[in-house]
């Protein structure tokens, strides 16, 4: 039973929503290189790029370049954010399967687990109850992972990798 339920949580994160259809003005932009007379072509032209532009000035259509989604992507991994995938579409590259940062600083909580912040601003607490023996010194590299069933794995220096969540 314990097999059957973790292979249908598998089978149920590998389908990808189909990313959002494109926005109403675009498609009207696209649709004028269809046209053939150049009069009514330039005029769907223009009428097209104004409710466009002004979608875009009324904040209902976001430009963004693929820098700033891939920012957007390093910045929420290990988040639980479903929608993620969906706003970004498949075009939008490879799903983001590690990241490497430094420690800033490391503490323990009254369970024994270690609580890391990050240079990139994040902090990741250990869920694990192993041991882990590394040197608590800020600036060393930490390298954060993608493990099976949406959990995450950390190197700290050297060390060994440990489970971890985002906080």
């Amino acid at each position: 039973m314990l097999v059957t339920s973790a292979l249908a949580a598998l089978a149920m994160t590998a389908v990808q929503d189909p990313p959002p259809p494109d926005p109403e003005q675009l498609r009207s932009l696209l649709a004028c290189r269809a046209m053939t007379e150049a009069t009514a072509r330039l005029a769907c032209f223009d009428a097209a790029a104004g409710a466009l532009e002004t979608a875009h000035r009324d904040g209902s259509i976001v430009v963004i370049d693929r820098a700033e989604v891939e920012r957007a992507r390093r910045d929420a991994f290990g988040l639980d954010l479903p929608a993620l995938p969906r706003l970004f579409g498949r075009s939008a590259g490879p799903e983001l399967v590690d990241i490497e940062t430094t420690l800033v600083s490391a503490s323990r909580n009254p369970r024994d687990q270690w609580t890391f912040r990050l240079a990139d601003g994040t902090t990741w607490m250990q869920t694990d109850s192993d041991p882990v023996q590394f040197r608590n010194r800020p600036d060393q590299a930490v390298r954060i992972r993608r493990a099976a069933l949406g959990s995450f794995l950390m190197n700290v220096g050297g060390s060994r990798a440990i489970r971890v969540r985002r906080q």
